[in-house]
């Protein structure tokens, strides 16, 4: 083990002066030869917590990482920090593989990242048998372990058999990594993956640079364009839709009114998707429209939105995709539009599904919890960490509840029409024709099915069609009102609906605002508007000339601009204005291989101005 205090090693190499949170404490226990199971969210250090020890103790690091994109993007920056780093996956030919592992066999390496398939190949097993004979192994890290879980959101299978580095090498430790797991998911990656000896560090899961705003659904493409006017005029972004079909034609769309947008799914041919991925990660301002194939790993410190035109399928999904946002710590933008459609649409999906039934059970509670989120009332970061099992105060300023506090009403009178609507006309019709009858509409379908002469045709005239659907949004959310698949989306009661049409149970629902006609903005008028992203700096002179240099290294070096220094870097090189390197060297996120490399060219550009 080095006799360099960890402190040092961070300054010399990350270029940090302190910790963060928990991080000493982790790189001490693993450092000394502890297990660990780490819980941090998205930005909050967590690779760290492993590449420390692993440069602090003897031999080489072994990190199972479950993406190509993820192992490129860590190698590269560990490069650029001076650190001996390397990657075996399948997108190497066979000369890199040999090369790679003539360096591991000669103890030339420090950190090397597998994927969990080969890591369990015989033949990789074998050798790493020899290394630890050798020249030693520091660790093992297994980064996103909640894909041990089957009740996660990105299972993988392989992750299961990963016990064999407890049974073969049980005296290197093991540190496991995660940004999500609620309480089930965190005891089954202990026991997948022998854990149960191991110290759990579980970090808060608040970011509070993440600004999370919900919103009713009218007409999501201009109200997406709104929200990226009004904010993200220049940013980098996510934009999550369910299906393929909607992710290509809304990055169709969004070219067309002159944003820089490209599709991700799984459909797309391989080369299409690297090449958008590698655009993503290397140029300023792309705005990628993805289903949820994409982002797990991703490292762009500098995505200043996630917006999801579709419900997710669960909170665990929904902090990982949204913690992408923001992870360089500065004000980032979680916003989401969702309405009735999407509630019955994604339980239609969980309940035909072939998955188990206790799966499915499991599938829906999941989303019945982000359907609370979506409706509640109260502090976004309040709710969120209560699912996680972890307190908040509210009032965080950081969410659209809290900046413009939610009326609610007294709705126990209108819930009892729109079920007692779904009860006369036979539990099998949609939300249109239910409100159709609710206002009294003469339409063909209601002459077809004399439902003009129910009971509860035409008694719900004092509220407009759009508060009906919020009502019926609303009763669905709650759990009142199921969607029937067999009656393709029709609507039928839930156990829930009948203390309510008994008049034994009160409802009270958030008070929707009323969503108004959006603007048109011209391309020439947005981009007069334009954004950096940071208000303070956006007509500063010297920020772009920075920026603009990080991007000339970034194309020398092959590597993303983030890569060279992270947003946050430049603008405390911004403000600090360092007249030398030594001064230089006192900047966060500046070590010594970055001093030596890029110290002159940022100092000249301070200088030329």
């Amino acid at each position: 083990m080095s006799n360099i205090p960890p402190l040092q090693t961070l300054h010399d190499v990350f270029g940090y002066s302190t910790f963060r949170g928990e991080q000493q404490a982790i790189v001490e226990h693993v450092t000394a030869g502890g297990d660990a199971l780490v819980l941090m969210p998205t930005g909050g250090g967590k690779s760290l917590c492993y590449q420390l020890p692993a440069l602090l103790r003897e031999g080489v690091g072994i990190v199972v990482s479950p993406l190509i994109a993820l192992m490129q993007d860590q190698v590269d920056a560990l490069k650029q920090l001076g650190v001996r780093a390397a990657f075996l996956n399948s997108s190497q030919d066979a000369d890199e593989a040999r090369e790679i592992t003539a360096q591991l066999m000669r103890g030339h390496l420090q950190i090397v990242y597998v994927a969990p398939e080969r890591l369990l190949m015989s033949s990789f097993l074998s050798l790493l048998d020899e290394i630890e004979e050798g020249a030693g192994i520091a660790l093992f890290a297994i980064d996103e372990a909640h894909c041990v879980s089957q009740w996660g959101h990105d299972f993988r299978p392989e992750y299961r058999k990963l016990t064999v580095l407890h049974e073969r090498f049980p005296h290197v430790p093991r540190i496991a990594l995660t940004a999500t797991a609620d309480a089930p998911t965190r005891a089954e990656i202990v026991e997948r993956l022998k854990l149960e000896e191991a110290r759990q560090f579980v970090s808060s899961f608040d970011r509070p640079n993440i600004k999370y705003r919900v919103t009713q659904k009218a007409n999501a493409r201009q109200q997406l364009e709104a929200f990226l006017d009004s904010e993200h005029a220049n940013d980098a972004g996510i934009i999550y839709c369910l299906s393929r079909k909607k992710v290509e034609e809304t990055a169709e769309w969004l070219k067309s009114r002159g944003w820089d947008a490209l599709p991700y799914h799984a459909g797309l041919d391989a080369s299409v998707r690297n090449q958008n991925q590698r655009r993503f990660l290397r140029e300023e301002g792309v705005i990628m429209v993805a289903t949820v194939a994409f982002g797990m790993g991703i490292d762009k410190p500098n995505v200043r939105f996630v917006a999801h035109l579709d419900l997710p399928k669960s909170m665990e999904g929904y902090y990982q995709e949204t913690g992408r946002a923001g992870r360089d710590d500065l004000p980032a933008n979680a916003w989401m539009t969702y309405g009735l459609g999407d509630v019955v649409s994604m339980r239609k999906m969980l309940d035909s599904g072939d998955a188990p039934e206790e799966r499915k059970a499991v599938e829906r509670q999941k989303l019945d919890a982000l359907l609370g989120f979506c409706e509640s009332t109260s502090c976004r970061h309040q709710t969120l960490l209560r699912y996680f099992g972890e307190t908040h105060p509210g009032n965080c300023e950081q969410c659209d509840n809290c900046l413009s506090p939610v009326d609610t009403w007294d709705a126990t009178q209108a819930s009892r029409m729109a079920l007692s609507c779904v009860y006369r006309t036979g539990q099998r019709f949609g939300v249109v024709h239910l409100i159709d009858v609710l206002l009294g509409k003469n339409t063909p379908k209601i002459q077809q099915f004399n439902h003009h002469s129910l009971s509860t045709f035409g008694i719900g005239k004092g509220l407009t069609q759009s508060q009906w659907s919020s009502v019926y949004r609303q009763l669905v959310a709650g759990g009142y009102l199921e969607s029937d698949i067999e009656a393709y989306g029709g609507l039928k009661l839930a156990e829930s609906a009948k203390p309510v049409l008994k008049g034994e149970a009160e409802v009270w629902l958030r008070q929707d605002v009323e969503v108004v006609a959006i603007r048109k903005v011209s391309k020439a008028e947005r981009g007069s508007r334009a954004k950096e992203g940071y208000e303070e700096v956006a007509d500063d002179p010297l920020w772009h000339a920075l920026k603009a240099k990080r991007m000339e290294l970034a194309k020398e070096q092959g590597v993303p601009p983030y890569v060279i220094f992270h947003d946050s870097t430049l603008l405390e090189i911004l403000n600090q204005k360092p007249g030398s390197l030594t001064e230089m060297s006192q900047i966060t996120g500046v070590g010594q291989a970055k001093l030596e490399r890029y110290g002159d060219a940022f100092l000249e550009v301070l200088e030329d101005r």
